[in-house]
């Protein structure tokens, strides 16, 4: 019990100073894209014009400050924010050091970063969310109580007792209010003690009190000697007063950057000031949007005029404070203090991850509709062919099942990356872990439901439609099924995590698998020879062929004709153009699939949380 109390006054104190102070230093910032051309036939010759977002920004911010970036919507704030946080792609140039260093995966141990939208899982209670996050952020060094003690920690700090059993909720879903979801936000970024710790728009939605309330804790963050930077759209007169500096933009152009409590005599000295008493950021955004009391002017004008006055009055004494800067001690400290790139092993990664996904999707897993689907499905093949002896019946049964268990998990896996597409971006920019880690934990998460459900249709359906009664038979026609069955949801993954949107995804896969089950050979016995190539890779195809082997020999007879007379079962039509030979390699085709598919959508995974240079 005194250890206990001992690792909570720890993980308390870890909170009141940052280990390795981190100084921010940015110097004439440029960011430009292309804009993206609209249509098919829209492919002009003529190269468009590159999109200035933003002109030239610098400044710095050091241990102990908070930094806030004002400015109106398309400014520039976000994206400076984000190139800050070495979290944007594209021409980015100038530049931009962490205590003299260049950004590299390894300041992302030092770094927090809050996204204007909380990116968290709903079904998950407070409590939940932030141990889950210690587990994966916190170095192995501490064990798992040391881990638990610090997401206490955080949500004592944050104010988070009262609702930390409850759960966080969406936007179909009760759960907490808004500033409890931020600030569950900011305790998640809180649990590694970050050095630097970025904020876009925190009290985004939120009122006044409530706003007031996540700013002072990031003012008691500060005074640990952390530094934060933040976006923020229209503060109070209160908050505006709590930020040591101040970097107002305009259409990607710095207007000032200095105090804030230097700010209003500033613009004053310039001839701007307001006529009346009013909050400092309400004049800063007005000004930002070159409107001033005098409505004869012209708003482009002011702010050509705002812009050249900051070239002339403060941009030279913000260089000079950059040039005074020496790095060369606070480089020292955090090549020091230089981690690994991962906090924790493979096998820990895949543990936690694994044990996260099944709590947010046990509501989800076995829900009444999908067992419901599937048992009536299983309940109408019984029905429709209840001890059928009729090779027709049989092959259309065995045909079915191909079509029915190539559809169902096919669609059900395209759902699996799209969701969290969000949220494994933020988690892999933040370094929480290695993408192999989740890939595995969330193919072996669904494998339960993936296999129990076919396996209780195969029970069902096998043993009342007159197929043969033999355990050997049975189990060759069930692992056929669950076989195919992995291979259509690996195809799945592959095609949700290529296209990304549901809708698409949806289309996709319908156009991919009607071809495949179209040339498998049933409908269509003499397929024409210019497209019979698909039969190759159609996942429908092999499986067929393996039911229908798992039921009939080459040397086997059936009823056939008005008379009694018998035939050979290879001769039937329906089988006749399957064949009922090749089964290995058609298990050896679906076993390629069964991997390259997997292989394929890890692949297309690798792009997403990571920055492109």
């Amino acid at each position: 019990m005194e250890d206990i109390q001992i690792t909570q006054l720890e993980s308390a104190a870890i909170f009141k100073k940052t280990n390795f102070p981190v100084t921010l230093k940015f110097e004439n910032v440029v960011y430009k894209i292309k804009p993206k051309t609209e249509g098919m036939f829209n492919n002009s010759s003529k190269s468009q014009e590159e999109k200035i977002i933003l002109r030239g920004i610098t400044g710095i911010v050091f241990p102990g400050e908070m930094l806030a970036m004002l400015g109106p919507s398309g400014s520039g704030k976000t994206t400076l924010l984000t190139g800050l946080g070495g979290r944007l792609s594209g021409r980015l140039e100038g530049t931009i050091t962490y205590n003299g260093m260049p950004f590299k995966n390894a300041m992302k141990r030092y770094t927090g970063f809050v996204t204007q939208d909380d990116v968290l899982y709903p079904h998950l209670t407070v409590t939940e969310t932030l141990v889950y996050t210690a587990l994966l952020r916190l170095p192995k060094t501490l064990s798992h109580m040391e881990k638990v003690v610090h997401a206490e920690a955080v949500i004592s700090q944050l104010g988070l007792m009262k609702c930390k059993d409850s759960i966080i909720g969406g936007p179909l879903l009760r759960g907490i209010s808004g500033g409890e979801r931020k600030r569950v936000s900011i305790g998640q970024e809180m649990l590694i003690n970050p050095s630097l710790l970025f904020l876009d728009e925190p009290t985004s939605g939120l009122d006044s009190t409530t706003a007031q309330k996540i700013v002072s804790t990031l003012w008691e963050l500060v005074n640990g000697g952390r530094t934060i930077v933040m976006t923020i759209h229209q503060p109070s007169s209160r908050l505006f007063y709590m930020f040591h500096k101040v970097l107002l933009l305009s259409e990607g152009n710095p207007l000032y950057f200095g105090r804030g409590e230097d700010v209003m005599a500033y613009f004053s000295s310039i001839g701007f000031s307001p006529s009346v008493a009013m909050n400092p950021s309400d004049f800063l955004l007005d000004l930002a949007n070159g409107v001033i009391d005098d409505p004869q002017e012209d708003q482009a004008s002011i702010k050509q005029t705002l812009v050249t006055a900051f070239k002339t009055n403060l941009l030279d004494g913000v260089k000079e404070e950059l040039q005074k800067y020496d790095d060369s001690e606070d480089h020292e400290k955090l090549q020091k203090g230089k981690l690994d790139r991962w906090s924790n092993t493979w096998w820990n990664e895949s543990v936690v991850l694994f044990r996260r996904g099944m709590k947010e999707r046990k509501h989800d897993s076995f829900s009444f509709l999908k067992v419901g689907q599937v048992l009536i499905v299983s309940i109408l093949c019984a029905m429709l062919w209840w001890r059928s002896s009729d090779i027709q019946d049989q092959t259309g049964l065995m045909f079915f099942i191909t079509s029915f268990w190539g559809f169902y998990p096919l669609f059900q896996a395209i759902f699996t990356f799209p969701p969290e597409r969000m949220m494994l971006e933020k988690e892999r920019s933040s370094g929480m872990y290695r993408l192999s880690s989740y890939f595995m934990s969330r193919i072996v998460g669904d494998l339960p439901m993936e296999l129990v459900l076919p396996t209780v249709f195969v029970i069902i359906t096998y043993w009342t439609t007159g197929l043969k009664q033999s355990p050997v038979n049975f189990f060759s026609t069930l692992f056929t099924v669950l076989y195919g069955v992995l291979v259509a949801q690996g195809l799945g993954l592959a095609i949700g995590a290529m296209i990304m949107d549901l809708k698409s995804a949806t289309v996709l896969a319908s156009v991919i698998m009607l071809s495949f089950t179209l040339v498998s050979g049933f409908f269509v016995q003499h397929v024409p020879s210019f497209i019979s190539w698909l039969k190759y890779i159609s996942l429908s195809q092999y499986t067929f062929k393996l039911l229908i082997g798992s039921q009939y020999e080459a040397d086997e007879m059936y009823h056939c004709g008005i008379v009694d007379a018998t035939c050979y079962v290879h001769d039937f039509p329906a089988i006749k153009s399957v064949g009922l030979g090749g089964k290995v390699i058609s298990v050896v085709a679906l076993t390629i699939m069964l991997v390259g598919y997997r292989l394929l959508a890890y692949l297309v995974l690798t792009r997403i949380g990571v920055t492109k240079k």
